[in-house]
């Protein structure tokens, strides 16, 4: 059995006293979508900046397990956090482009690297526009204001930022809440595709979408982890009485 890309091993973590996550036993598999999914309060997104260690400046929280990546724990003294995230890419439920174009906003972070070959930076930009299911729409818009695209086009072009820098595992949390429809499509269809070659984590915004994208599927509530299992499994027959009712949505 190949090893998971990402194991957690009994993580526990509070914020001021108060427990967001408890005892949290999980591996994530690599080259596979999994989801975490559950009512808002589950801890779900606490994980997620766990896992890219965004809750590194937060005070007053207290953490214990381990997070491994590659069988290497992320918490070990000598690990550089700027590399790790490197690794680990993370896009959230908000659009958030910078000021500049397209392209500048795509290849922001491997200039900020300091990449300056030109035939790099052009590959960079083609490649991981496609990959976000995006390049055919601003192809011929690349030194438009990243501000005129729509919130779907600028989600997508968040993603292709994330992807610029090559990452193993990329980090979704609740990336299409605020997309219409035809967007959310996009934005799924497109992770169907990226999975073939990173790791992808995702927490979707509706339990329909859980339910499309997931490989494998982890249902949390109120900080623990009920049930994780493959796609069909736990939204075809769950084990936990609590994750079918949530997942036939008797609460929630």
């Amino acid at each position: 059995m190949t090893q998971p890309k990402i194991q957690i091993q009994n993580v526990s973590y509070a914020y001021d006293g108060v427990v967001a996550l408890r005892d949290i036993l999980l591996d994530v598999p690599a080259h596979a979508v999994s989801v975490f999914f559950g009512p808002a309060g589950g801890g779900k997104t606490t994980l997620l900046r766990l896992i890219n260690r965004l809750n590194d400046l937060v005070e007053g929280t207290q953490r214990s397990g381990r997070i491994l990546l590659d069988g290497d724990d992320i918490y070990a003294p000598d690990v550089d956090v700027a590399s790790l995230r490197r690794r680990v890419g993370m896009v959230f439920a908000l659009p958030l482009p910078l000021p500049g174009t397209v392209r500048e906003n795509v290849l922001y972070g491997l200039k900020l690297a300091g990449v300056r070959d030109r035939a790099r930076l052009e590959e960079a930009l083609s490649r991981s526009l496609g990959q976000a299911a995006l390049w055919d729409e601003v192809k011929d818009r690349l030194d438009d204001p990243a501000s005129a695209l729509s919130g779907g086009q600028q989600q997508r072009l968040c993603i292709a930022r994330s992807l610029a820098l090559e990452p193993e595992v990329l980090l979704l949390d609740e990336p299409t809440s605020g997309l219409d429809p035809i967007s959310t499509g996009k934005v799924e269809e497109s992770l169907l595709q990226l999975k073939r070659d990173y790791t992808i984590v995702i927490v979707p915004h509706s339990i329909q979408q859980a339910a499309r994208v997931a490989d494998y599927a982890s249902f949390f509530l109120m900080g623990e982890l009920i049930e994780h299992r493959p796609r069909k499994e736990i939204f075809g027959t769950p084990r936990d009485q609590r994750t079918e009712d949530y997942v036939t949505g008797r609460f929630g």
